[in-house]
């Protein structure tokens, strides 16, 4: 296309949302309504997705040695968890570093447990990660079954949990995101209807003077174009210094929060990135279903 053309097409996009103010200001508060939700859910469940991982990452299998295993059958039973298949790491604690650890966590109170040092206790233990968090209740399963095993934890309630309650906001969030693009889209291609219909004897003198059909076609896309920028410029102000705001004031409110959200950057350029893809495609999309449902060319 020459550049002369495109900037002819350029300018009846522009001329076209004049003509009809009003729609075009429903369909970019139509827009700016649903990206705002789409930037805002988006931004829960990106961080959703980051958190879940973080947990995900400190799931382990904790396997107790029988007190009566000893070190050749300890050995048997470490190298028999390092061969499973969806195991990554064995980690070996003694029963003396789970005192210390015990002691430590429970701070002054802990001074109770030393005396336990001379005749402690306490289990030696395998620490083992897997593969993929969800591997976890496989593998600890798997775990139960071998000798020199006195038990194995898990915490099988709070890993079932976390993975349903993921997988749940996943998909509602998803489904939402989609039902608002949808209805952007439905409000533009009604916009971009109005324009044709405006413009119909024009259109048709355009098609009787030879004019091909995507002669015709481009303003309208330009338009539904211009909507989809137009109506992204706010949420992506709104997502920018709404979320730098929201982390600036969790980071100095709640400094020792045992999860962390992702950083501003470059978390909000992505989402600012998306939305404006987003704006675009969905303005694209309902001019060209307007265009090729009520316009026959």
């Amino acid at each position: 296309m020459k550049m002369k053309t495109f900037g002819r097409h350029g300018k009846e996009g522009f001329k076209n949302l004049t003509r009809n103010s009003w729609m075009t200001v429903a369909s970019v508060s139509a827009v700016t309504v649903t990206l705002l939700l789409v930037g805002v859910f988006a931004a829960i469940l990106l961080n959703l997705n980051d958190i879940g991982a973080q947990i995900e990452e400190d799931v382990e299998v904790r396997v107790f040695i029988d007190l009566t295993a000893d070190e050749d059958q300890r050995d048997n039973l470490e190298q028999q968890i390092a061969d499973m298949s969806k195991v990554s790491t064995v980690e070996f604690q003694s029963k003396e570093e789970g005192l210390d650890k015990l002691i430590d966590s429970l701070g002054g109170e802990g001074k109770v447990f030393e005396s336990l040092k001379e005749e402690n206790p306490l289990n030696d233990v395998f620490i083992v990660q897997t593969e993929e968090p969800e591997d976890t209740i496989e593998v600890a399963k798997s775990i139960e079954d071998l000798q020199s095993v006195e038990k194995v934890e898990y915490a099988e309630e709070t890993v079932e949990r976390l993975f349903n309650v993921m997988d749940i906001a996943r998909n509602v969030g998803l489904a939402i995101i989609a039902g608002l693009l949808f209805t952007a889209m439905f409000l533009i291609a009604n916009t971009i209807r109005i324009t044709i219909v405006a413009r119909k004897r024009e259109i048709g003198i355009m098609k009787m003077v030879g004019a091909t059909n995507w002669f015709i076609r481009w303003p309208f896309l330009i338009e539904g174009i211009l909507i989809g920028v137009l109506g992204s410029v706010i949420p992506i102000a709104i997502v920018i210094f709404g979320y730098d705001f929201l982390y600036t004031e969790i980071q100095t409110r709640f400094p020792t929060l045992f999860i962390d959200i992702l950083p501003v950057y470059p978390f909000v350029l992505r989402v600012s990135a998306l939305l404006l893809l987003m704006g675009v495609t969905i303005g694209l999309w309902g001019s060209f279903t307007s265009i090729r449902k009520y316009l026959k060319v």
